[in-house]
């Protein structure tokens, strides 16, 4: 029996691929691996089943999977291309009252802003989506018999989470995206995960994000079984960055499928 299924959301930067206005040859390309929606997983376990970050294509990105079923709702940081899909957690909220929502505390005061009407007992709708947050700050959570470990990442000038996942003690699924480097302590925290995702914003160096180059130098110090870069922005043509890539190294694509 797999243990987690995993289902790349979405694998494009903020502004998605193809980017508004944009003529280039991967904005232009009829390669379906080249259209990437913002940022996200969707993970099922046997017991239950959750989602990382919903931005702004959370809805249409449900539709086109056909996910039916959502259990909670864990986010990286609260930057908008990750949180303003939150809304489209009311279907799934029916079923769920209170809706567990876990984050940073940080991450969690800012979606109550942008989400009053949501978070605030004295303006919630009855029967809508009424969410519980869950801080992620002090340590590990269980969803099911998944165990979750927050990761600490420098995001320019906020901070970014990511997360292990691990069943039965195995580091099965480490997801570090939107972060501009991977300190010592999570790379061990990492070391020999089955399954890796990086952000892999660009070749070029960038400020707030890692580059491909930079992705790499984290691969060789974690050492894992495989890894997927996500967060790409339109600089990357799918097969052309998959073929310059070394072995155990591939590129996420919206609707990829992982079963581990």
């Amino acid at each position: 029996m797999h243990q987690l299924r995993i289902t790349f959301l979405g694998t494009g930067t903020s502004q998605g691929v193809p980017r508004i206005g944009c003529d280039c040859g991967v904005c232009d390309s009829s390669d379906p691996r080249d259209k990437r929606t913002r940022c996200s997983v969707y993970i099922e376990s046997p017991e239950t089943s959750w989602v990382i970050d919903t931005g702004a294509d959370f809805r249409a990105q449900c539709l086109r999977e056909g996910i039916r079923k959502m259990d909670a709702a864990v986010y990286t940081h609260a930057h908008t291309d990750h949180i303003m899909g939150f809304d489209d957690l009311r279907p799934f909220a029916r079923h769920r009252q209170p809706f567990p929502v876990y984050g940073s505390a940080d991450t969690l005061t800012q979606l109550a802003a942008a989400f009053t009407f949501a978070f605030n007992p004295k303006v919630r709708i009855p029967g809508y989506l009424h969410p519980q947050g869950f801080a992620v700050d002090e340590g590990a959570f269980a969803l099911g018999e998944t165990e979750v470990s927050p990761l600490p990442l420098p995001h320019g000038s906020t901070m970014s989470f990511g997360y292990l996942l691990r069943r039965q003690g195995r580091p099965l699924f480490a997801y570090l995206t939107d972060c501009k480097s991977v300190p010592a302590a999570v790379s061990e925290a990492v070391r020999g995960v089955e399954h890796l995702v990086l952000d892999a914003l660009r070749e070029k160096v960038h400020p707030t994000h890692m580059s491909v180059g930079e992705a790499l130098e984290v691969v060789q110090r974690v050492q894992p079984k495989q890894t997927w870069l996500t967060h790409l922005c339109h600089d990357h043509r799918h097969a052309e960055l998959e073929a310059k890539l070394p072995s155990g190294v591939n590129v996420a694509f919206d609707g990829l499928k992982l079963a581990i």
